[in-house]
């Protein structure tokens, strides 16, 4: 469970890192539930326009906090990210995904970070 959370977070990290909103946004279900630190949007071109507006050199360190396997198809992952800038002091803040399994493998399906 840990191994597929990690695999497709390690995905999205360096998608972010690399500054590919669509390589982020193929990550996530079509009919995607996002909460970013902005409105929360749905879809892939809501993730994609997402983390297009994002400055260059955002990085995100993750730590899984808690994992659970709610069923055979769906995960839930608890966890903490500090988003790092070239230019401005670190925020951290937790961050919940449910992964769910489809035929193009694990894809996140709700995304919603939270400050505190």
């Amino acid at each position: 469970m840990n191994a597929i959370l990690t695999d497709v977070l390690d995905q999205w990290k360096s998608g972010v890192d690399d500054h590919d909103p669509e390589r982020v946004a193929a990550l996530f279900t079509k009919d995607a539930i996002f909460q970013g630190l902005h409105p929360y949007g749905v879809g892939r071109d809501t993730v994609a326009e997402y983390y297009d507006s994002q400055p260059l050199g955002l990085s995100p360190q993750y730590q899984i906090l808690e994992a659970r396997e709610l069923s055979d198809d769906l995960l839930l992952g608890y966890l903490t990210v500090d988003f790092t800038f070239t230019d401005r002091p670190t925020l951290t803040v937790n961050l919940s995904v449910l992964l769910r399994r489809t035929d193009d493998g694990w894809l996140i399906a709700h995304y919603q970070v939270s400050r505190l």
